[in-house]
């Protein structure tokens, strides 16, 4: 296949964009060759800017998990796109998606939209650490939460070892907060919780690790983290910005069975918008300002066009029982 059209907006870019991207991972450094500029997309296939038709394993790195342009969400971002598309102002669809969420998911009784699923984890880090008065917080080696300062960490394979960032611009005070744990170990988290006796406010994880390549939970990880939660006061996250409407209808949580107090979500909820949001409790979520005192606010948040797609998107997924089964 060839790229001329693509290789000279590459070139174009790179004089205007950082890299010539606006997310790293499009700059293609890792596997080689230049970035690929879409023109169009439907159903499984791209097509790019030099005419090429591609099929699409990646799906926008999730949210198109109908497929491209699926036609519910397009008519309904058209229909609002129409009547506004932004007001910083509450809107009925955001009352009807959060419904409808809450009513897939277990163990959540209320939720709040964003803008994306860096800004749901940074939020429920924020709210955990505000509803437990504690600072720490345990991430795992390989789990990306977004780039939020917390969670660039290299924090050192020993329990007590202080973080130190992995990336600059984080502030070592800020690295000293997150603790680096092992994906599917146990013992190392038992570990780590025992040397920073009362001072971790939550453990944040993907469930189901796909940032390092997809690897599940091992028999019994989840659950022990769980317990391990209850037993010190410690609010388990679930990062479900991956996992989240598309292992079950109620993500990890209803697949194995495993309560966590706050869960993030984001991608697929927006068909396509940018969004994200994270839910929890109401116990938890009145934490929350304006209930509460942990501020978290955004001017898009809930826009309308993020919410009419998102909306479309989950219907079709919580109509469709056939989606979720083997």
């Amino acid at each position: 296949m060839l790229y001329q059209r693509s290789s000279q907006l590459f070139a174009e870019a790179e004089k205007v964009i950082p890299g010539g991207v606006n997310s790293p991972v499009r700059a293609f450094r890792a596997v080689g060759g230049t970035p690929i500029f879409v023109k169009s997309a439907k159903g499984a296939y791209l097509y790019d800017e030099d005419g090429n038709r591609l099929i699409d394993y990646i799906n926008s790195w999730g949210p198109m998990i109908l497929g491209h342009a699926y036609e519910p969400v397009v008519e309904s971002v058209i229909h609002r796109a129409k009547l506004g598309t932004s007001f910083g102002m509450p809107t009925a669809l955001e009352t009807e998606i959060a419904a409808l969420a809450v009513s897939m998911v277990p163990n959540i009784d209320k939720i709040r939209f964003v803008n994306s699923g860096t800004e749901a984890c940074m939020s429920a880090i924020r709210l955990a650490r505000g509803f437990t008065k504690k600072d720490k917080i345990i991430k795992f080696a390989g789990c990306y939460h977004g780039h939020s300062d917390s969670f660039l960490i290299q924090a050192g394979s020993g329990a007590i070892t202080f973080g130190t960032p992995n990336s600059p611009g984080v502030t070592a005070g800020t690295a000293k907060d997150t603790l680096l744990a092992r994906y599917n170990d146990l013992e190392n988290v038992t570990q780590l919780i025992e040397a920073n006796k009362n001072e971790i406010a939550a453990i944040i994880v993907e469930p189901v690790a796909g940032n390092m390549g997809c690897i599940p939970p091992k028999d019994g990880f989840l659950q022990g983290l769980r317990e391990l939660c209850t037993a010190n006061n410690i609010l388990l996250i679930f990062d479900e910005v991956m996992t989240g409407f598309r292992l079950a209808k109620g993500g990890v949580q209803e697949l194995f069975n495993i309560k966590a107090d706050i869960v993030c979500f984001g991608k697929v909820i927006g068909g396509g918008l940018p969004v994200g949001a994270f839910a929890a409790r109401e116990e938890i979520m009145n934490y929350l300002a304006p209930l509460g005192p942990v501020y978290q606010a955004g001017t898009l948040s809930g826009n309308p066009l993020a919410m009419a797609a998102g909306l479309a998107m989950l219907k079709a997924l919580n109509e469709d029982a056939a989606f979720f089964k083997d």
